[in-house]
This record gives C-alpha cells, sequence and structure tokens, in this order.
C-alpha cells in the first residue's frame, strides 16, 4: 500500500469507515502519483491525478463534512472533512469540480458530491486531482483506500514464438 507519510497519526488506517475510489469504476487510471515536496514550498505533486474527462460524476472517497464548495484561482473546488480521523481531521481535496454540495452538509463515502468541471487543467483529456490534508500536511490520498481496493489484478505472462533457444 502506498504510505502515507511519516508515523501513526498520518495514516488513515482503519478508522472512518468504508473508503471508495471518486472516480472511475473498478479502478480508474492514475495519470500522475503524489510526488511530495522537500519543502513546504518546494515543487512537487500534492495529490494524485485520476483519469476522468468533465462531466464525470466525483464521489466522496469518505464520509464527511463539506468545509469547502467553491471558486479558487478560476477553478471548482471540493474539500471534505472526514469523520472519526483524529485531530486535525484528515481533508479530502477534489479539483477542478462543479460542487453538487454545500458548505456543511454531511456526506457518505461513494455519494455523489461534484462533477469533473471544465476549465483550467493540467491534464490534457481532462483529470481529476485528487489531494489529502492533516492540518497543513499533505498525505498521499491513495493511503486512504484499503489495499483490496489498490490490487492490481494479477499479471499474466503470455507466451513468446519464434525467439532462438540459447
Amino acid at each position: 500500500m502506498p504510505g502515507g507519510g511519516g508515523g501513526p497519526a498520518d495514516r488513515p488506517g482503519g478508522r472512518g469507515g468504508a473508503r471508495s475510489w471518486p472516480v472511475g469504476a473498478p479502478r480508474p487510471l492514475v495519470v500522475r502519483g503524489w510526488a511530495p515536496p522537500a519543502s513546504p514550498y518546494g515543487p512537487g505533486h500534492r495529490g494524485v491525478d485520476l483519469a476522468a474527462p468533465p462531466g464525470t460524476p466525483v464521489r466522496a472517497a469518505a464520509a464527511g463534512r463539506v468545509t469547502f464548495a467553491g471558486r479558487v484561482a478560476g477553478r471548482g473546488v471540493l474539500v471534505i472533512s472526514l469523520t472519526d480521523t483524529g485531530d486535525p481531521p484528515l481533508r479530502t481535496t477534489y479539483e477542478p469540480v462543479r460542487p453538487l454540495v454545500d458548505k456543511g452538509a454531511e456526506v457518505t463515502a461513494g455519494q455523489v458530491v461534484a462533477t469533473v468541471d471544465t476549465g483550467p487543467s493540467h491534464c490534457a483529456a481532462g483529470c481529476l486531482h485528487w489531494g489529502l490534508l492533516r492540518g497543513t500536511r499533505y498525505l498521499n490520498p491513495l493511503s486512504l483506500l484499503p489495499p483490496r481496493i489498490l490490487r492490481r489484478p494479477p499479471s499474466r505472462l503470455l507466451p513468446v514464438f519464434g525467439v532462438p533457444l540459447p
């Protein structure tokens, strides 16, 4: 399972109930992975980009309360503080989106909370940027998902024909 950062306080673990991918079924393509910066203001990628064209429904990855639903720098952003994840609570972020829920709304894991919006995006075919924070520290959002969801099917080797034996 991809790491979520330092010690146990940074690992979302088994608390907080059900967890799910915010887009795609059964598993979206991860266009760009998490690459934490070396310093708070350094270069890096503070989340993961999941392939999702505009109009794709976005689901809450876990249960919580919407703490922000609006625009930041011209992009639609949704932030959900997750239930039973410690103090300060974990927060998931989704962008660019068109929120379908208001600030203060309680949401459940898997509930449609937004749609991927058109607008500025660093993914040519469209994507959802999914982030995770505890306080001001960014964590790997893939650490929210249980290992059974993250597993890929086993690789299958195909026979190779026409290669001479050594």
